[in-house]
């Protein structure tokens, strides 16, 4: 696969079929995560693959748990705006991604395969986020959807149930369910650049026009 179009179609893919993620492609994924830059290529991470469906049932629980309790905080004031104004484009791209997350969650007992990132506590473990990435891209470049979560994280009783050392300082950073998409990959709708960034200063020129994406973005 060419390097860009996994760059513009690696987006959360969270409706996913139940089928097993073959062992070879989840080495292909997982082996390509290793070889992300880290700081002083210290490699200060450790990834826990979960294929376990009685474990998968464990989580289950707990992420609805924690999701629901997203979605009735952070995304509360969001959520009665678009209700007050449901046929505004933004209205409606927030009630799919809410279908989108609430779907995953009725699911996640049946998503074949989760990847759980670690790093040390303390801002060294920043560099594993290039690892998680790199993971995302590898599994977009052998059809397996993927999206990050980080509301596990908190949960102790998560990473009890991995048997995660508990005197060793390890947080949980992500957990990324991956699995073949009931969907399609295609190119996200995003903001034009020149909203999201500038040179120079905060809102200076970029010098170039990105309002729509320079890789060929037709649905594949």
């Amino acid at each position: 696969m060419d390097l860009r179009e996994a760059l513009y179609t690696t987006r959360s893919m969270r409706r996913l079929k139940p089928d097993p993620v073959p062992l070879d492609v989840q080495a292909r994924i997982l082996d390509a995560a290793r070889f992300a830059p880290s700081g002083r290529n210290m490699q200060n991470w450790h990834f826990i693959l979960v294929d376990d469906p009685q474990i998968a049932k464990v989580l289950g629980p707990i992420y609805r748990e924690q999701i629901g309790a997203v979605l009735d905080s952070t995304y509360a004031e969001a959520a009665r705006a678009a209700a007050n104004d449901p046929d505004s484009p933004e209205s409606r791209a927030l009630e799919r991604l809410f279908r989108s997350v609430r779907h995953q969650a009725l699911h996640w007992e049946s998503i074949p395969l989760f990847l759980f990132a670690y790093a040390p506590e303390g801002n060294t473990g920043s560099s594993i986020f290039p690892a998680i990435w790199s993971a995302m891209l590898a599994a977009r470049a052998e059809g397996v959807g993927s999206t990050l979560t980080t509301v596990l994280n908190p949960r102790k009783d998560v990473d009890r149930l991995l048997g995660v050392p508990e005197d060793e300082g390890w947080v949980q950073v992500a957990c990324v369910p991956m699995g073949y998409p009931t969907g399609r990959f295609g190119v996200p709708e995003r903001k034009p650049l020149a909203s999201v960034a500038g040179r120079n200063s905060w809102s200076g020129p970029l010098g170039f026009d990105a309002s729509e994406p320079l890789w060929p973005g037709d649905e594949l």
